[in-house]
């Protein structure tokens, strides 16, 4: 019984889903928890640092707990005004604006600068919340094959619409594929298109810190739009649009997403910067992140990642979710990862580097990874 007709097609569907092997079940983290973490985004394993945990608690006794409205109300203090500048200032971009997520930086940009006048080339390896801006957009969209810059082009040579904007991920998310971006610099400009990079998981793992786009020097350039997220490396909350004056005041007066959405609580904003000052101050993490990465891809036997995400390919849903499962009983988390998050028989573990990971957790994660591979 399901209590209502209504409900019926709920239920045939979660039956699919578990029988398909992409059904989700939420595993609350306890706080004393004595897991091995290779699962997380904490890439500089700031999040429980305690510079920013007491940027956090100060930030929330000046405050308060919330940010008490929207951004054009009453929801931005000095703290978000002080966040902005020194996110720009730290990645070399003309200007910033902070959103209270990194998904909703991602389709509040996109939905603000397409519209039905503009094309959308969208890479095919972008991640769900640039998926669903384009899809937002009211544009008309060509999806172009990862990584693909001739079918891109083709995709602009044959455009009949006055504008266009390109939008890739400089580093996948699944594979850690750090894309050519100033190949596609150089494509959008060609074409007088805008591109929009998110760089989540460049920032604090890429260029000393400043992340994917600052690395190839383009950070400045008014035609590309960076997005970034606070919630991985600088271990807080929230999302930044890091782009030219005239787009931030763009976002500021149409982007619904920043408009009718509440301002990021202060304890983010104070966390996000204190991290990024720690950052500033020790760019070393940086590249200890890829070095920690470096040694977790030679302990599973898999090709060096560009960033801190190693993908381990199982292929099988049902196994990767075993495989993961079985690590998990011996004291290790990872993240699996299946459709929709890949594509179907492409199913993995995917393993997260950490700065402040040791020699011995590698080898910890190499027995482990051997231990369970019969599974």
């Amino acid at each position: 019984m399901t209590g209502s007709p209504a409900l019926d097609w709920l239920f045939r569907a979660a039956e699919a889903r578990s029988a398909a092997g992409v059904h989700r079940v939420l595993r609350p983290r306890a706080a004393d928890s004595v897991l091995l973490d290779l699962a997380s985004n904490d890439y500089l394993g700031l999040a429980g640092d305690p510079r920013v945990i007491e940027a956090a608690a100060a930030s929330v006794r000046l405050w308060g707990a919330g940010s008490t409205g929207s951004r054009l109300v009453t929801g931005t203090t000095d703290l978000h005004a002080e966040l902005e500048y020194a996110l720009a200032a730290f990645v070399g971009a003309p200007a910033a604006l902070v959103y209270s997520s990194g998904f909703l930086a991602n389709v509040g940009a996109i939905t603000a600068l397409a519209g039905p006048d503009c094309l959308i080339v969208s890479d095919a390896g972008n991640h769900a919340s640039l998926v669903d801006g384009c899809r937002l957009a009211k544009s008309r969209v060509v999806v172009t094959p990862a990584g693909d810059l001739a079918a891109a082009e083709t995709a602009l040579a044959g455009r009949c619409e006055p504008r266009a904007l390109i939008v890739i991920d400089a580093i996948n998310s699944a594979d850690g594929r750090l894309l050519p971006i100033s190949d596609w610099h150089r494509l959008a400009r060609r074409f007088e298109a805008l591109l929009l990079v998110d760089d989540a998981h460049g920032l604090g793992v890429r260029g000393d810190g400043r992340g994917s786009v600052a690395e190839a020097g383009l950070a400045a350039e008014a035609d590309l739009i960076t997005t970034v997220t606070l919630s991985k490396a600088l271990g807080a909350q929230g999302g930044a649009v890091l782009a030219h004056p005239a787009v931030i005041a763009q976002l500021i007066d149409t982007s619904r997403a920043f408009i009718f959405d509440t301002g990021l609580n202060p304890a983010a904003v104070g966390a996000a910067l204190a991290a990024l000052g720690i950052l500033e101050r020790e760019p070393a993490l940086a590249k200890l992140v890829l070095e920690r990465a470096a040694g977790l891809a030679g302990a599973a036997a898999v090709a060096a990642s560009d960033s801190a995400v190693i993908p381990i390919l199982v292929g099988d849903s049902n196994l990767a979710f075993r495989r993961a499962t079985a690590m998990r009983d011996s004291g290790i988390l990872v993240g699996c990862f299946r459709p929709p998050s890949v594509a179907t028989g492409t199913a993995r573990l995917r393993v997260t580097a950490r700065a402040t990971l040791t020699d011995g957790d590698i080898e910890r994660f190499r027995r482990c990874l051997i231990a369970t591979s019969a599974g």
